[in-house]
């Protein structure tokens, strides 16, 4: 339409200009005379012919110009649709870039623009610099890993030491802070409750208000390692990707000194246990928990099949994340027999340049099972004594909850299970280091689900 516009106003233009023309030559062509009809000299009629010629020039001239400004009009005419096809093709490429199937560009060129916020859940401890300290000093990129602290309790000195840190990360604080109503056996734990509450908001805030599509979430008294967030960052297309998982963590439940591989830094596992403590989690899952999020105990409801349905999540070797609070609401349970021993990594691991498509469930499933029952079977004498000859992998096999817990017991790995899970266990298995070798406390071979009862 504007093409046609611009044709015509040209058109009209041009052909005004040559009517001019058109009368001023006859005029001018007729052999003027004078009042008394006597005609004009000839030296006159050169002068006028020399006007006409010059009219003519500029009549020339004018149509020249007048081409010239159509070509530009058709070749601005030109680069306008080739704008709007690449407009059309822009649209078209980001349409495919949030495609699942795209597989023209490769998982790392897409992680590296995602915005992945760490929200930092606080309340009332002051040595939350501690966390925050680290956080700021390994993170590779503000823009990319933008810090956000959420807020419950209302405590003021704590909301103070958050403050100062001003531009470096976003301070938000729970607007409820009222106490929650509970049944009379529950009034100890109120705590709970409360913060049940407090993730609910923070997490509504970060994929809601503040639209992320993904998070990693840290409490206020975890320390963070060197390769933390190149760890998270490697993850992420994964965590995108495969279906089967729900959450990538920094954690090992059983990652003691002693019980890690110090040479396995950059060993990786699918768990079925939920492990918490420093975790990613996607938009979409926290759209598929919220609606039903539980009034308390939101950890232990997020081990529950309803709604794991099925999903693992990545854990390390050894853990990317350190828990320095000993009083809480759980009132230091575990922390003095196992926490505080768990071994922090030290060594930057470049994930982002391995190839983790080895976690994969299709690729993992077959390596994993077959190395585990491919291992011999031992006796939990001969371990403890120190009789077993070879690098390993060794296996120690269970068959109920009681003789797992006992197995658990005599090597000093946690022995409580969630919903039939035990921490850290894939498949029913659970991974250890003893003595320089490699342990697996396995189920039988033919093992297929668990048993909810085992709790």
């Amino acid at each position: 339409m504007w093409r046609k516009k611009g044709s015509l106003i040209i058109c009209g233009t041009l052909l005004f200009i040559a009517w001019n023309a058109l009368l001023i030559f006859v005029l001018l062509g007729r052999t003027p005379v004078n009042e008394e009809g006597i005609s004009f000299s000839s030296e006159q009629n050169a002068q006028s012919s020399n006007v006409i010629e010059n009219l003519l020039q500029l009549i020339g001239a004018f149509e020249t110009e007048l081409e010239s400004q159509n070509k530009i009009l058709l070749q601005i005419q030109s680069h306008k649709s080739l704008w709007e096809e690449l407009k059309k093709n822009s649209t078209a490429f980001r349409s495919r870039l949030d495609s699942k199937n795209f597989t023209d560009v490769s998982s790392k060129q897409l992680s590296s623009r995602v915005v992945i916020p760490i929200l930092v859940m606080a309340c009332n401890r002051v040595t939350v610099t501690r966390c925050l300290d680290k956080l700021i000093k390994y993170r590779p990129s503000p823009e990319l890993f933008p810090i956000i602290v959420s807020q419950d309790c209302g405590h003021t000195q704590t909301a103070d030491v958050i403050a100062s840190y001003g531009s470096k990360l976003t301070h938000i604080k729970q607007p409820d802070l009222s106490e929650i109503p509970v049944s009379a056996g529950h009034i100890k734990f109120q705590g709970y409750y409360k913060i049940s509450r407090h993730y609910r908001w923070a997490l509504n805030q970060v994929f809601n208000t503040f639209s992320y599509s993904a998070a990693i979430i840290v409490e206020d008294d975890l320390e963070v390692a060197p390769d933390f967030f190149e760890y998270f960052k490697a993850l992420h297309s994964l965590l995108k990707s495969d279906p089967t998982l729900w959450c990538v963590s920094a954690w090992n439940d059983n990652g003691r000194e002693g019980y890690v591989d110090p040479s396995k830094s950059s060993l990786l596992y699918r768990t079925d246990f939920f492990p918490g403590l420093g975790w990613m989690l996607l938009k979409e899952v926290w759209l598929e928990l919220e609606p039903k999020w539980p009034a308390s105990f939101w950890d232990d409801w997020m081990r529950h099949p309803d709604q794991r349905k099925d999903r693992s999540c990545i854990r390390p070797e050894i853990s990317r994340t350190l828990t320095f609070g000993r009083k809480g609401v759980s009132l230091g349970q575990f922390y003095d027999k196992y926490l505080r021993f768990i071994k922090l990594n030290t060594d930057f691991v470049p994930f982002t340049e391995k190839d983790l498509s080895y976690l994969e469930q299709s690729k993992y499933d077959q390596a994993f099972e077959k190395e585990v029952y491919s291992s011999p079977a031992v006796a939990v004498e001969d371990l403890k004594n120190g009789k077993l000859s070879g690098p390993g992998p060794f296996r120690l096999q269970y068959s109920s909850a009681q003789s797992f817990k006992m197995l658990a017991q005599s090597f000093g790995i946690m022995d409580d299970l969630k919903s039939g899970v035990p921490r850290a266990g894939y498949r029913g298995v659970v991974s250890f280091f003893s003595q320089g070798k490699r342990i697996y406390v396995a189920p039988p071979v033919g093992w297929t689900k668990y048993d909810p009862s085992w709790s």
